[in-house]
């Protein structure tokens, strides 16, 4: 027979076993204590998980002592209340009750299921308002708000339907679209009820959560808050250490639209890491470049904090991870300036469509960061690279990625003008005619340029990847083979009111 710690037993032996640090004990408090006197036993994986945790180890008042480009916690107003035991589970799901729609009463506490990154900016308040000025924190509205791409979710995971004129996609179902796009975009997670469920302690009343589960970059929250710092730092150890390591990434960035891991991990960088990967010490903060790891890391290069091995600093933590990018690879049609603002969905190109260049390749003037934005981000990621490598090599290397990025624009462009050419004649029912442009067999073929083809020769340059992936795994043997069928399936068929 199994038995339960009572809460004051399970205090005193926390006491005990909790890491020290400074020579300090870290307590629990005693609302954390009620809720481990259980789930220790109900969710052992999740009590274990939070115990090898920083969290478990550091209260607030011991982590706000630490001084310099050490510190971790960005927030100096830390709630008295809060700054003298570890964060633990009370610390985290009981915080701002009245904000919260899933809020409930359990066994005595008002308590929330989905932690929000509103509750992380208690201590970490620099990184939140980082993260909200980040088209990560938008991913959801971004997806469901722009009318193109849910012609586009459509076309990939609509579901078919054969009509007399001709086979048609339908929207996707919500659980599709949770296991699909919104799988890495972030659901919508609403309340939508209460029932009733049969558990160890009994029977307890719980919440019914629509859009969950989810951790979803841009989930939208209970609370009207936007992310979950638990796409990077997973629940509940929060690891420093996992999010600095590509296979996190990897989660969401390894499809041929997207190919960032398939890249890094084919490129030089992501060889070392292969091999040298397990001496690195992956948990320092500052991390120092060649001290702690020989070659970046997807962490490395768009978010971490780093210093050389003089404790200089190269560059500044950021969780707005595109301050150091000056081009949106991603085509849309083509490869452009970044953004202004996160929430892409106000822009508009020259033909009034929610694209950032239009179908010529234009940009869309007054949405996206000038050329001398460009320069000044170039020259941050420019410096990290430099750590490691010569001015000449960093110089030839973006020189390179420019001539890339025109020149997969180049090819894509002749592509787009080929089937403009289509819509023109009649063949397809796109742009022109106001319909979906993805859902038809050639616009398939026009799409897999710039989403697939173009994409993957853009990362492979921008992350030194570039070899056979960018050629023939994934590149340009198919950009050129598939402009190539555009063209001779375009001259092989008349134009549709042609006798």
């Amino acid at each position: 027979m199994r038995y339960i710690l009572s809460s004051t037993a399970f205090f005193a032996l926390v006491l005990l076993i909790t890491p020290a640090v400074g020579g300090e004990v870290t307590p629990i408090s005693d609302a954390t204590a009620e809720c481990i006197d259980c789930h220790s036993s109900i969710h052992a994986g999740i009590v274990e998980g939070w115990r090898k945790s920083r969290h478990a180890a550091v209260s607030p008042a011991q982590a706000l002592k630490v001084t310099g480009l050490a510190r971790k916690v960005s927030n100096p107003d830390v709630p008295e209340q809060l700054r003298n035991s570890s964060v633990g589970c009370a610390e985290c799901h009981t915080l701002r009750p009245d904000q919260h729609a899933d809020t409930f009463e359990h066994n005595g506490y008002q308590i929330h299921t989905v932690v929000t990154p509103d509750d992380c900016r208690t201590c970490h308040l620099q990184e939140r308002e980082q993260f909200s000025q980040n088209k990560m924190a938008l991913a959801e509205k971004i997806i469901t708000g722009n009318a193109l791409y849910a012609k586009l979710q459509a076309a990939i995971s609509g579901t078919p339907e054969i009509k007399a004129d001709g086979l048609i996609f339908n929207p996707p179902d919500a659980g599709t679209r949770a296991t699909t796009c919104l799988y890495c975009h972030g659901t919508r997670v609403t309340v939508a009820g209460s029932e009733t469920r049969e558990t160890m302690a009994g029977k307890l009343q719980f919440p019914v959560l629509k859009g969950w589960p989810n951790q979803g970059v841009g989930r939208l929250n209970p609370d009207g808050s936007r992310g979950t710092c638990s796409a990077c730092h997973t629940r509940h150890r929060f690891s420093i250490a996992m999010a600095r390591k590509p296979y996190t990434c990897e989660e969401c960035h390894v499809g041929p639209d997207v190919p960032a891991y398939k890249v890094y991990a084919s490129s030089k960088h992501g060889n070392i890491f292969a091999a040298m990967g397990r001496e690195w010490n992956f948990t320092p903060v500052p991390w120092t470049v060649g001290e702690d790891f020989d070659a970046p890391t997807c962490a490395a290069c768009h978010m971490s904090l780093l210093t050389n091995t003089d404790g200089e600093m190269v560059v500044a933590r950021s969780h707005r991870v595109n301050d150091r990018l000056a081009w949106r690879l991603f085509g849309l049609v083509y490869a452009h300036p970044q953004p202004k603002a996160a929430d892409t969905t106000i822009i508009r190109n020259k033909e009034v469509q929610p694209l950032p260049t239009a179908l010529d390749g234009t940009p869309a003037a007054g949405f996206l960061i000038d050329s001398a934005q460009q320069q000044a981000r170039r020259q941050v990621m420019g410096g990290i690279c430099r750590n490691c490598h010569d001015q000449s090599w960093v110089k030839g290397h973006f020189a390179l990625h420019d001539n890339t990025i025109a020149r997969s624009n180049l090819a894509v462009k002749r592509g787009t003008e080929i089937m403009q050419d289509i819509w023109r004649k009649g063949l397809a029912k796109g742009f022109p005619q106001g319909a979906n442009p993805y859902d038809e067999y050639i616009e398939r073929r026009w799409n897999d340029l710039w989403l697939l083809d173009a994409n993957a020769i853009r990362f492979s340059s921008a992350m030194a990847g570039g070899g056979d992936y960018s050629v023939f795994a994934q590149g340009y043997y198919n950009l050129s083979r598939g402009i190539t069928l555009l063209d001779d399936w375009c001259r092989q068929h008349p134009p549709a009111d042609a006798p």
